[in-house]
């Protein structure tokens, strides 16, 4: 089969590529390796700073289209797979229908489902755009929110989503999302990982426990990081001898496994019912994820006897409160860290997620 993947978040398509082509498939990425992340791709679409980087952003894709026909898939990571104004994507979207067999949208990020779903119907009890009932009115919700509703992006989601062959969704959130608009064409896949060859690293730092979190800037409030970074300072500072944090801010792919190497745990998405591809990779290293382990992540996934994850709730205090419950009890981290492995290893090893995108494109 001769595939073509388009546009990168967080190096779900990277690692697909390698189990689709293990399994024999032809494959090309081609992306802008998810910015700064830098992660790895066939043919580079980065998009320089200002208006002449959209300028020549388009006349480099133009240059591209004949690369993007004659496929059996086509996959886009997201409606907006080119980092251009959602007006302009319309006509790229329809070449690729009309030069390629079938054409798939991936469900794995912020689009127009995703905003409206949490928004008004709130099927989850908390989310990136609500808290219960109430809808979140921090900065960069509404900022997303302005975004996709009411707008070319929202049209643009809708055209695809509706027109496309197949839907894939990475995680539970936007499974809820986008099911119940398309439920004879969405399919929840589990994110791809490739388990390292070597075994876990550990690192030995007087018998502190080594918390990592990773740190974008951007999305900091959104994303809750700044919630779980001021729990975890504020535990810091009153276990100095049990605990040390790790902080990794906006840096390469690569040089952020290697910091995350060796820690024990990684914090991560808080708002989240469900790791996200960081906490999977954090977890196939032996690392624990404090984050998004709620019941309806082991139910999606028929999970009945592994609870790696610590699940925390979207605020500070229950990120506190499992934390420290982790520092204080070091006895618990072997069989956690056990259970993490085993549990990626089991439901998200990426050739047995290449076989099932294999066998939902073919369907």
């Amino acid at each position: 089969m001769k595939v073509l993947l388009i546009g990168e978040y967080s190096n779900v398509h990277a690692t697909l590529a390698e189990g689709l082509c293990t399994l024999g498939h032809q494959v090309t990425v081609l992306s802008d390796g998810d910015g700064w992340k830098n992660y790895p791709r066939d043919i580079d679409v980065s998009r320089s700073p200002g208006v002449l980087g959209g300028i020549r952003l388009m006349a480099r894709l133009y240059a591209l289209l004949p690369k993007m026909r004659g496929y059996d898939v086509v996959q886009l990571i997201n409606p907006l797979f080119f980092e251009l104004k959602a007006e302009r994507l319309f006509y790229f979207y329809d070449y690729l229908r009309r030069h390629n067999k079938k054409v798939f949208l991936g469900g794995f990020g912020m689009d127009w489902y995703w905003v409206h779903t949490c928004t008004y119907d709130k099927p989850l009890r908390y989310s990136d755009f609500n808290i219960g009932s109430a809808v979140r009115t921090d900065a960069e919700a509404e900022r997303y929110q302005n975004d996709w509703l009411g707008t070319a992006k929202e049209q643009l989601n809708k055209h695809i989503a509706q027109d496309c062959d197949g839907i894939i969704t990475g995680l539970y959130e936007y499974h809820v999302c986008y099911h119940p608009h398309f439920p004879e064409k969405t399919r929840f896949i589990p994110y791809p990982i490739r388990l390292p060859q070597t075994s876990p690293i550990y690192r030995t730092n007087n018998g502190k426990t080594l918390i990592f979190i990773g740190i974008n800037r951007e999305r900091s409030t959104y994303k809750g990081t700044d919630i779980m970074l001021r729990a975890a300072e504020d535990l810091e500072r009153k276990h100095p001898d049990r605990m040390q944090l790790i902080k990794a801010e906006s840096i390469p792919f690569a040089e952020y496994q290697k910091m995350m190497d060796g820690s024990d745990a990684i914090l991560d998405q808080l708002y989240s019912y469900t790791p996200s591809m960081n906490s999977l990779l954090a977890m196939s290293k032996g690392i624990i994820c404090i984050g998004g382990g709620e019941p309806e992540n082991y139910e999606i996934i028929d999970e009945t006897e592994l609870r790696p994850i610590i699940n925390v709730e979207p605020t500070y205090e229950s990120v506190y409160h499992e934390l420290e419950q982790l520092v204080l009890h070091p006895e618990l981290i072997p069989e956690l860290k056990r259970q993490s492995i085993k549990y990626v290893r089991k439901h998200h090893d990426y050739l047995n997620v290449a076989h099932q995108y294999v066998d939902f494109w073919t369907k």
